[in-house]
């Protein structure tokens, strides 16, 4: 037997409580003849946790070897807002809300390994997605002795008849509705909705609109305009109409404007970290409103110099959540560099939200750069001296004025 496959003797599990997760479960079992810990997070995608005990509990898991934890202050707080401080979006478009999500996942299931004794742990990623990257290398950052499984790269189930038959010959309760093939793969959170596979994945088909769930169609959104105003605080959203909110009630609360005013949908090709190609409908609502606002109020308290290099370390940033490498040393340091420039990032911004779009009408701050004295087209007061603008110009104009000589020179 392989290194990869000697016996462990315990796991802890990612556990939905879903048929998937709850056949590894019982694969696991019968497989390395292990005991066996769930962990069921709440992350905030929008259902009931406590049928993943019940769950877990009917396929024989000991009461004290069940973890269901409501992380959504946490996952906000640590990982989408320091995210959102770099305004970071992967390949132009995706707010990237289910890369965010795997790092915690993966520090909760090493940080119960070490409280249980447990040896292993185990997710239901597929051979053919990211995610058992970002599990995995989380997984190792935190703990370089944990021993990973990954059964849909290990067993035989390849067919959803199979699964089918292995839940049946163990007893696994399977609902109507998974029977037959899901019409698409869903993964939610707090911070969005994933919808990938089966009926999207001729990306020359419009989505279906019922693959959609958490927003309305913008075309359906109301015919009058909403105006909200965001607080900030060193880069982060602290208040929504000068009520103070703590960070997970602040983006459910942006969610249900995004919501009801169909922001946040995107339809998006994308490049796999294991190098295909993949479709997907996402939903950010309040991802999407929580972008524009924090853009709008650094537009007025970070410097030129600051926001342009930071504007150019984004790119790489969101690559490295999006590949799964939240806990490198590359994010860290780029992150305390995003976060120092966050020093001043506080204020308020006003937004315009109207059938599908969020948009920034008004900001305003303590910290505030902006100086009308300097711009305004009226009188100045001598705050700015415009023959300045003749020397200025005259340096920048030399290396153009050298080269556009020495190429005249070489036609003539």
């Amino acid at each position: 037997m392989s290194a990869q496959r000697l016996k462990p003797r315990k796991v802890v599990l990612a556990y939905s409580g879903g048929l998937d997760t709850s056949i590894i479960l019982k694969w696991l079992k019968t497989e390395y003849d292990c005991e066996v810990v769930t962990f069921t997070a709440d992350l905030g995608q929008g259902e009931e946790l406590e049928p993943a005990r019940e769950k877990a509990l009917l396929l024989g898991i000991k009461p004290e070897n069940i973890y269901i934890e409501d992380l959504r202050e946490e996952f906000v707080r640590d990982f989408v807002f320091p995210m959102f401080r770099a305004n970071a979006v992967y390949e132009g478009l995706y707010l990237l809300g289910t890369s965010i999500a795997r790092p915690l996942i993966s520090k909760r299931l090493i940080e119960i390994a070490a409280e249980t004794g447990a040896d292993a742990v185990a997710h239901g990623a597929t051979g053919k997605g990211n995610d058992q990257v970002r599990f995995e290398l989380s997984a190792y950052a935190l703990n370089p002795e944990i021993k990973v499984i990954a059964p849909w790269r290990e067993w035989d189930l390849s067919s959803r008849t199979k699964l089918i038959e292995f839940a049946e010959a163990h007893q696994i309760p399977i609902a109507k509705d998974k029977r037959g093939e899901a019409p698409f793969s869903v993964d939610a959170n707090l911070l969005h909705t994933s919808s990938e596979g089966k009926v999207l994945e001729d990306p020359a088909e419009e989505a279906p609109d019922y693959v959609y769930q958490r927003s309305v169609h913008p075309e359906d959104a109301p015919d009058t305009p909403e105006t909200i105003e965001i607080g900030f605080e060193k880069g982060d959203a602290v208040a929504i109409n000068g009520e103070a909110l703590s960070p997970a009630t602040i983006l459910t609360r942006l969610n249900e404007y995004g919501r009801k005013h169909g922001i946040g949908r995107l339809d998006f090709v994308e490049n796999r970290f294991v190098g295909m190609k993949s479709r997907g409908i996402y939903e950010t609502p309040g991802g999407t409103i929580l972008l524009e606002a924090h853009r709008g109020i650094e537009q007025i308290t970070l410097d030129s110099g600051a926001g342009h290099l930071k504007d150019s370390l984004m790119p790489r940033y969101a690559e490295l959540i999006y590949n799964g490498f939240w806990f490198s040393p590359e994010r860290e340091m780029l992150q305390a560099a995003i976060d120092h420039s966050q020093q001043h990032v506080t204020g308020t911004v006003r937004l315009k939200l109207y059938k599908g779009h969020a948009r920034t009408i008004g900001r305003w701050s303590n910290h505030s750069l902006y100086s009308e004295a300097h711009v305004t087209f009226e009188e100045d007061a001598g705050a700015y001296d415009q023959t300045d603008a003749a020397g200025f110009i005259q340096l920048n104009a030399l290396r153009l004025k050298l080269l556009a000589a020495r190429n005249r020179r070489l036609k003539s």
